[in-house]
Formats: C-alpha cells, structure tokens, sequence
C-alpha cells in the first residue's frame, strides 16, 4: 500500500500520474505477488482516471488530495450484472458503489486506487437522487466506463472515489485513453468533463442499457454539465470555445462559431465574425476556417410560430478549392435569446446523410444555452465598461502636488465590484489651503456610485467657497440627508431604463435607502502660521477609521474623535480637530477594508494591528508606507479582499 498527498493545485494531476506510474513500477521491480500480471493497458487506464479524479478535486474541491494505491494478489470477480445502482447516504461511512458488470468465477490480481478530498459537502447534490448519472461528478462517468468497480465513500471530513482495475485478460477490448482526453489547452478541466458526459455512440454490451435509452440519460447529464461550464464564462470569446470544444468530437467532427460584433443586435443579419473554429482532426482546422470565411452564414428570418431560438436547419457542406473533407450533414442553429441574435453556431459531421433526430434535438437545447451564455458574456462586459467609466469619473484624474508634502494613494475596488464604494479625493481649495477626503459609502453598486457622485461635487464646492472642515461636513450632512435618497432613485431608474440589467426590485430600492449614509474623513492642510517648517493640518472623522499619525520617533497616536456618519441625523454638528505634522511625520487614512480585513474570526486591526504595521514604517517615504501597509493587508489572509481597499497616505516634507 502507497499514499501521498498533494497540493489542490494546477500542477497536482501530473504529480498524480508520476506517482502512480512510480508506484505500478516499484511493484514490479520489487516482485510483489500478482505485479506480474500489471501490463502497460491497466497502467494507461490507472493513470487517465487518477488524472480525472484528481483533476475534479482541484477544480470543485479546492482542498489537498490524498492518493492511496492497493495491490490485491487475488480479487475475486464480480458476477456479471451486477447491481449498478447508487446510494446517495451521505452519513459518515457511507458507501457509494457501482458494478462494472464482470465475469463471474475465478480470482485476478487487481489494482485499486483512492482519491480522497477534504470537501465532502461538495459532491452532494441539493436533490436527492437514486440514478447513478445524477450523483456523479465530472469524471465518474470515465470511471464507471472503465473500472471494473468503484465507488464513493463518505466521511463526516473525507470523500473518498476508488476504483479496482483487474489485471490479465478483459473482457472488453482496452480502449485507447487519449479519446477520453482529447484537449490540454485553456479550460482543460471542464472540457475533458463536459467532453465525457455528452452522448457518444454507445458501445452495446449485455450489461447496458439500450442505445435510446442511454442516450436519453446522457443527454440530460451533458446538458446538465453544459450549463454549469457555461454559467460560469464571462467573456464571450470563453463561451464560443467552450461551445466548440463541447460539441466536437462527442456530437460533431467540426465546430464554428459566428458571432455579431454589436451585442446590441436585435435582428438577424449584417456582419459576423468567425469567433472560433474547432476540428476533431487539428490538421483542418485552417482549411476549414478558410472555407467557412468564404461565404459567412446567413440565416432566415423566424417563422410566425416560432422564435428561431436555437432551431437546427440542415446548412451545405462547406467547399474549399483544394477539396476539404470528405462531405457530410452540416446544421446551422442561430445564437437567438430576449429576441436578439448574437451569431450562429455551425456544426458538421462526415459521412452522414443527415443527423439523427436525437442528437438535432440535443444541439438545439445546447445552442440556446450558448445562447444565453453569449447575452450574458455580453451584459457582463456592458456592465463593466459603465463601472469603468464611473470610477473613471468618481475619481480625481490624477494626484496634484502639495507644497509641502509627499502623499501617495492605494484604491483598489474589490473583485468583480459593479462600481467601488469607496473614494478618495485631493484637490486645492485656494489661498494655500489643500484638501483631502477619504470616504466609504455604505453599500456598493450604482446606488452608491449615485451618492459618491453627490458627495465629493459637494465637497469641493464648499471647500472652495472658503467653508472650514466642520462647515464642510455640517452642509454636506443635511445635504445628503435631503438630496441622497432622489439621486439613488433617479439612478436606478435610468440604468433600469437603459437596459442595463439591474431591475429596482425592493430589494435595491431598500438598499439604495441605506446607501445615503457615508463615512467620511476629511480635512485640509496649509502652511503654519508662524512660518516654521512643516503643515497645520485640521480634520474630522464622520463614523470613518480613525487617522493615524507617525512620528518621526516611531510613535503611532490617533489624529481625531469619532463622531456621526454622514447623512444620519440631518441637525449633526461636526467639530474639527488641529494639529502641526513635523517634517517626517506621517498622516495615514484608512477605510474599513484595510481595518476589517478578515482572516477567520481575526480583524486587521485587532489588538491596534494597524497601528503596529505603520509603526514598522519609520522612516520610509509616503509612497513606501502605502505599499507597505497594502502589502500587509494582502498577506493578512490567503484568500483576496472581500471589500474595497484605499488608503491616503500625507506626510510633511518641510519643502515648499
């Protein structure tokens, strides 16, 4: 018996496969009784379905995989049919089995494997489900095609796969294992596993079921697999290989892809680019390109009775001069979903008459998933190029010099955000005096965009016209009390209006409510009075992370007093606090992403956290303290930042 444990990572298939051709070596060298009998057929077969058990643990598990591999000098057989059905109990201990059909009588040497992950809630579906094609991951079905049995055992913290290869004589022919592997290449995962759950032409043998009826099952699994590889595709490009690659070889010999260049296409017709080509044979794929280039498809416009959503219609078989392929059936099915047609998906296979009415059924409900995949590719891009262009106008175009001071900023939105919450600000207010805000508005997405859109106009509007900080923050509060709530709703409707996608259900207009609070810290900076070297700076803090200041002695004291969020009360009165920054000392701002960066039930901030890592910053510039604190926040915990990330960092420099 040999184990090993691996990292959940890219690279833990290959290192699975080295272990367990090492391990099948080892045996033989060492004699083993019933190693004799392994040939290179079960050596091939044991490593494709650790590759795939191995892979689907990194892929939906995400945790370490533990192998184990366990000669048996004499495993008895089988009977033939036996039972294949599976028992979902996901008590501890529990044990999911499934015969392979083998001849009964006699004793052989077998190989048996495990793969084990420590994620067993993953495998287990919301339904409950006694079919052996509803309970299997991505890779079971190659498993239950080429073990001679397997089986799933459940542990309170363990899931276990193995599987028993019988070494000597089969009694069906060994199939070559690169057709169950068919492409390494970019989303080699999910296309291996959707790749294996389409349909194929089924092998007949006294223990399965008919041809119709197993492709009737099929047929719900790979569509069932197709869906989730397809949900989780934001790029339209992504969506037409992964619509290639899922069609060819299992349905097709030849897949294209046509796709509109304006996501915004309501009818058919007018240009379409070829977004992707795939071929079983990667030798004709050009030729094929070439050909299909030529004359780009144009379908017909949908009859009353129907949408044209996703409908197969028989298409020729394309020519190219040098007399590509040896012809066959083609279907075209338009990219049709919410009445716009996104482009049109080409298949083609050799030597057919037509396609079988099974297998134009199976490509029509895939094409309208496809579909769907495509238009929401596309609404996702939309959606990002409106939050660029926000944060591109939220946000100052650039940072301006401060006589006096070097400051450096970190903003960084958290992943797949809409549009940050939070938002900093530098700007000069006249007769010497610079201002700057750091502020976080409770909520995320257009409502929030709306109030930060309201909030640092209002700012700057007043700085200028000579308001101190605590007049500032006064006129802003009832402000935003008063006008927060109608720019929310106004933006809200207008993006509803413009399609965008975000519908103002309850739910977001109750959100946009809450979104009129702010936290905010603000102040401004000007040269001393009396002439010496450094700033006076006055500040306040509105329900924000309190400031820090750095001396150039190391010592870290808190800059103000916490007081009311912004847009609260509307009768909150603000006081400012003053104080002189020294040549070398540091103002640090923060927004709770930095403070409330979590690591299991730790903050950042715990036990002055924060105040510890400026601390280590003596004597670095504004710039290094920025990246040093940024590099803290993201070394606190291995998974990214759940919240937006901005911090201001002033220090005074005693230069005019």
């Amino acid at each position: 018996m040999r184990r090993a444990s691996l990292p959940g990572n890219p690279r833990a298939a290959a290192a699975a496969r080295q272990f367990v051709r090492a391990v099948l070596a080892d045996w033989l060298t060492q004699s083993l009784p019933g190693a004799d009998a392994i040939g290179d057929h079960l050596a091939d077969e044991a490593v494709l379905l650790v590759s795939e058990l191995v892979t689907n643990v990194v892929v939906h598990a995400g945790t370490t995989v533990d192998l184990l591999c366990r000669l048996e000098p004499e495993a008895e057989a089988e009977a033939a049919g036996a039972d294949t059905r599976a028992n979902t109990d996901t008590r501890a201990g529990a044990d999911t089995r499934a015969g392979a059909g083998i001849k009964a009588g006699g004793s052989c040497p077998a190989v048996v494997v495990e793969v084990s992950d420590h994620h067993p809630a993953r495998a287990v579906r919301a339904r409950q489900s006694t079919s052996v094609h509803e309970t299997r991951g991505h890779g079971l079905q190659l498993v239950g095609a080429v073990a001679e049995s397997w089986g799933i055992t459940y542990r309170r913290d363990l899931k276990t796969v193995w599987f028993r290869l019988l070494a000597g004589p089969r009694d069906r022919p060994y199939g070559p294992p690169d057709r169950f592997s068919h492409h390494d290449m970019e989303l080699q995962h999910g296309l291996r596993a959707a790749e294996l759950l389409a349909p194929a032409p089924a092998r007949r043998s006294p223990a399965r079921r008919s041809e119709a009826d197993w492709i009737n099952h099929g047929a719900l699994s790979f569509l069932a697999e197709a869906s989730d590889l397809l949900s989780g595709q934001l790029d339209e490009e992504q969506v037409a290989l992964l619509a290639a690659q899922l069609v060819v070889p299992r349905l097709a010999d030849w897949c294209a892809v046509w796709l509109h260049g304006d996501a915004a296409r309501e009818t058919t017709g007018g240009p379409q680019r070829l977004a992707r080509v795939w071929h079983s044979n990667e030798s004709r794929i050009d030729a094929l390109r070439m050909a299909l280039e030529k004359e780009p498809p144009s379908m017909p416009e949908p009859g009353p009775q129907r949408d044209g959503a996703g409908a197969a219609v028989p298409w020729p078989w394309p020519q190219e001069p040098s007399g590509y392929g040896p012809g066959g059936a083609a279907l075209a099915c338009r990219l049709v979903t919410g009445g716009r047609d996104h482009g049109t998906l080409l298949i083609g296979r050799a030597g057919l008459m037509r396609f079988p009415d099974e297998v134009v059924g199976l490509i029509e409900d895939l094409t309208r998933r496809v579909a769907r995949a495509v238009a929401t590719a596309r609404a996702y891009r939309n959606q990002e190029r409106i939050s660029q262009v926000l944060q591109r106008r939220l946000l100052p175009r650039g940072r301006p010099a401060v006589p006096g001071m070097e400051s450096s900023v970190v903003y960084e939105p958290r992943e797949g955000a809409w549009a940050g919450g939070d938002f900093w600000d530098l700007f000069d207010a006249g007769n010497g005096r610079w201002c700057f805000a750091l502020g976080d508005v409770c909520g995320s997405g257009p409502e929030a965009a709306a109030v930060t859109g309201l909030a640092r106009p209002v700012l700057r509007l007043l700085a200028r016209d000579g308001f101190g900080v605590g007049e500032v923050l006064d006129r802003l509060n009832k402000t935003m009390a008063r006008e927060a709530a109608d720019s929310v709703a106004a933006v809200t409707a207008a993006l509803a209006a413009a399609g965008s996608g975000l519908d103002p259900s309850v739910e977001l207009r109750a959100e946009g409510e809450q979104t009129r609070f702010l936290s905010l810290l603000y102040g401004e900076i000007e040269p001393r009075a009396d002439g010496a070297a450094g700033v006076r700076c006055t500040l306040a803090s509105a329900g924000h992370p309190l400031p820090l200041v750095l001396g150039t002695n190391g010592a870290v004291r808190v800059a103000a007093a916490p007081q009311m969020l912004v847009g609260v009360v509307e009768d909150t009165s603000y006081e400012s606090e003053s104080f002189d920054l020294a040549p070398g000392e540091t103002l640090l701002c923060v927004t709770d992403g930095v403070t409330e960066r979590r690591c299991g039930h730790l903050l950042f901030d715990d036990d002055d956290g924060l105040a510890g890592h400026l601390g280590a910053c003596t004597g670095l510039g504004a710039t290094a303290v920025a990246e040093h604190i940024r590099r803290a926040v993201h070394e606190f915990a291995a998974t990214p930042p759940d919240d937006d990330l901005a911090l201001l960092v002033l220090q005074a420099t005693g230069r005019r």
